[in-house]
């Protein structure tokens, strides 16, 4: 396991708060919601996070890429006052063409660990700017904003999402 240095934990705070504020129980023991007679059936692909846990990197399935990069689910489910989280790892590489702008439906915090991005996204007159984050940085995407993440840096830049509410898949 790779030691961490002062700035990467730093980084993995707010992540760590989140998991520790409930996100726990996603990937092993799932605790279901009772059904209510005659409500719809509860969304399979989450669960109620009420036991805390760790999570082993080496647990989480990567989901590679086309442009080279790669992903990792970590946490999925509804926190138990209410909120729906999702919690992934990314990477892109340097010099992969970054999604297009994009509409989210949920809020989410962007923590930087390793790497250069560049985060584009429109301000409230509908223009698009620009704004670099290193290492250590963390970037704010609030609800319906449009928005694209772009390594500008020589290496891969790896990143923590935390999308919470709305439709935080």
């Amino acid at each position: 396991m790779k030691k961490m240095n002062r700035r990467e934990l730093c980084v993995s705070f707010p992540v760590l708060a989140a998991i520790g504020a409930g996100a726990p129980q996603a990937l092993a023991l799932q605790e279901k919601p009772a059904a209510v007679p005659g409500a719809p059936a509860p969304n399979a692909a989450s669960s109620t996070l009420a036991v805390s846990r760790a999570f082993a990197y080496d647990a989480m399935p990567a989901r590679r890429m086309a442009n080279g990069g790669e992903s990792r689910d970590i946490v999925h489910g509804t926190l138990a006052t209410g909120e729906t989280v999702n919690l992934h790892e990314s990477m892109q590489v340097a010099g992969a063409e970054p999604n297009p702008l994009h509409i989210i439906r949920h809020s989410e915090f962007i923590l930087v660990r390793e790497g250069e991005l560049e985060f584009q996204h429109e301000d409230a007159e509908g223009k698009v700017v620009a704004e670099r984050v290193g290492p250590g940085g963390a970037i704010y995407v609030a609800y319906g904003t449009r928005h694209t993440l772009k390594n500008v840096g020589g290496a891969p830049a790896s990143y923590f999402v935390v999308a919470i509410g709305g439709d935080a898949k």
